[in-house]
């Protein structure tokens, strides 16, 4: 696939550099060199024009104009908050636009990179590592966003330090690049928990990380098929098998979905939110048309040994924001020819719950997490 190329224009001098994006956010139509003499004002300016500003200058201090502009954009949605009368379904699409317009702005402070992907600028990191992880290896001289950048050095140090999971006696889940991090612990409890059916094998469908994978081998489950679509997360999931141990009992398998054959047991955690992503990690949150929740139920029963269940972990924010109602889902279970044998809830305890100033925040304060614990409905 070829990497698309931006030009600018230095003194009398036309350049142009490969665009690297991992989220696939398209180059800025226009760019202009700059540098400290810049004001943020004018830098706020050209964003809005849709502008990329490449940063010629120290780089702490493109920090600190992208900072600035954030300060911008934090005043005017202060100014402009949404009503409070509004519905909660269109208070959740202005708040994506609002996120949109964010990212967009911020977006257009741009940084080069050497062909050894380092920064060639004064006091600037060394972020080899970090993009190298992200992005694998060099592209030659190349240009990206500040803002993505910093997403990949935070990526990568979650990479490296990895996420101490409760439900694993502490034990470090290490998520890559991409794949989302098992940050929400609410969900692993209620795995942890559930009891499990007699006997059979496991599959893991869409495991991302692995997370839920290992949980049920730490629990006892001997042969666990943990699937996944995604190169990224296939490569995670492995990685993380293997340095927990556990490759006796897991087999990572790429899967749109189930895997061949049958198991006692399918546990699926789909992200919960219908509609469209955006970004490489919102699509462990947002679910075209509901693909993959629809894909799981109607699938299962194929899937399942005599006896066997699927677990379905669901948050239920998206009733809450009016984008599906409980008989909907309701209605998705009956028609795959399921039935509901328990449904298991917790209350989520991310720090969005308690900020009283997110515009979500009267949904996100009635949100459950549920594992529905599924089975073949008996005609």
């Amino acid at each position: 696939m070829s990497v698309p190329r931006l030009e600018w224009t230095e003194g009398a001098a036309t350049h142009d550099a490969a665009w690297l994006s991992a989220s696939g956010t398209l180059p800025p139509r226009r760019v202009e060199a700059v540098d400290d003499t810049l004001r943020a004002d004018d830098a706020f300016r050209l964003a809005c024009e849709g502008v990329g500003m490449l940063w010629r200058a120290d780089f702490q201090n493109a920090r600190h104009l992208l900072e600035a502009l954030a300060r911008r954009l934090d005043k005017r949605a202060a100014r402009s908050r949404l009503p409070d009368g509004m519905p909660m379904r269109e208070r959740f699409h202005r708040y994506r636009q609002g996120r949109a317009h964010r990212a967009r702005i911020l977006g257009m402070v741009l940084v080069p990179l050497d062909d050894a992907q380092g920064i060639p600028l004064r006091r600037a990191p060394d972020v080899r590592a970090a993009l190298h992880h992200a992005l694998g290896q060099p592209v030659g001289g190349a240009v990206m966003a500040l803002r993505e950048l910093q997403g990949m050095v935070g990526a990568y140090e979650w990479h490296r330090k990895g996420v101490p999971i409760a439900a694993l006696g502490g034990a470090r889940i290490h998520p890559d690049f991409g794949v989302f991090s098992p940050i929400r612990g609410e969900y692993l409890d209620l795995v942890a928990r559930a009891p499990l059916p007699m006997g059979g094998d496991a599959f893991d469908i869409g495991t991302g990380t692995g997370v839920l994978a290992a949980l049920l081998a730490r629990r006892g489950v001997s042969t666990i098929i943990a699937s996944d679509i995604s190169p990224r997360a296939l490569a995670c999931a492995h990685a993380n098998v293997e340095r927990l141990g556990l490759s006796g009992q897991v087999t990572v398998q790429e899967a749109d979905l189930f895997p061949p054959g049958r198991a006692a047991l399918a546990v699926c955690n789909p992200p919960w939110l219908p509609g469209k992503a955006s970004s490489t990690l919102e699509q462990a949150v947002y679910d075209p048309d509901s693909r993959m929740l629809r894909g799981f139920l109607d699938k299962l029963p194929m899937h399942l040994l005599p006896e066997g269940e699927g677990w379905l972990i669901l948050s239920d924010l998206a009733e809450h924001l009016g984008l599906r109602s409980r008989d909907q889902l309701l209605g998705m279970i009956e028609t795959a020819g399921l039935a509901v044998i328990e449904r298991l809830d917790t209350r989520p305890r991310h720090g969005k719950v308690l900020d009283a100033n997110d515009p979500l925040h009267a949904a996100r304060l009635h949100e459950t997490t549920s594992l529905w614990r599924l089975r073949v409905a008996r005609s």
